[in-house]
């Protein structure tokens, strides 16, 4: 099969659509995300999937911790603001449990990295829950390439 023919496959599933963060050096930095995942209860582990050509991946291991914004309705702009197709200048941050996340997330997750693995042309990051907050608003999902209501 050929590599459209895998991204078209994929696009068939609905998703949440997150931004991972971390600060690293003094500066913020920050990517979307929809290769999100819990992964344990016992301990609390998350999974998020990086590709190896990111500059969040050397980012993320080198901060050695990271939070996960999951997007609400309406935060279209901040999904493409961190997904590099389109600026944003009035970013919503906030800082929650010391790390950025984005104001208004309907769930925020605080990790500390708790191990890797590289799969292919991505590297997988388990996060070791530090904190959870939410909050009760509609999800941003995305589908088949663009972003839908519930």
């Amino acid at each position: 099969m050929d590599d459209r023919l895998f991204k078209t496959a994929m696009s068939k599933f609905t998703t949440g659509v997150t931004v991972v963060t971390t600060e690293w050096d003094n500066e913020v930095y920050g990517m979307t995300a929809n290769a999100f995942m819990s992964v344990s209860l016992d301990p609390k582990l998350i999974l998020v999937s990086i590709d190896n050509k990111a500059r969040m991946k050397a980012v993320v291991e080198q901060s050695g911790s990271f939070a996960i914004s999951i997007l609400a309705e309406g935060h279209e702009d901040i999904s493409m603001h961190f997904a590099r197709q389109k600026e944003k200048e009035d970013l919503a941050l906030t800082t929650f449990a010391c790390m950025p996340t984005i104001d208004g997330a309907i769930a925020t997750i605080v990790c500390d990295l708790h191990d890797t693995s590289l799969q292919g042309d991505h590297t997988l990051f388990i996060g070791k829950v530090k904190d959870v907050a939410v909050t009760d608003q509609s999800p941003l999902v995305y589908y088949q390439g663009s972003y839908k209501k519930i």
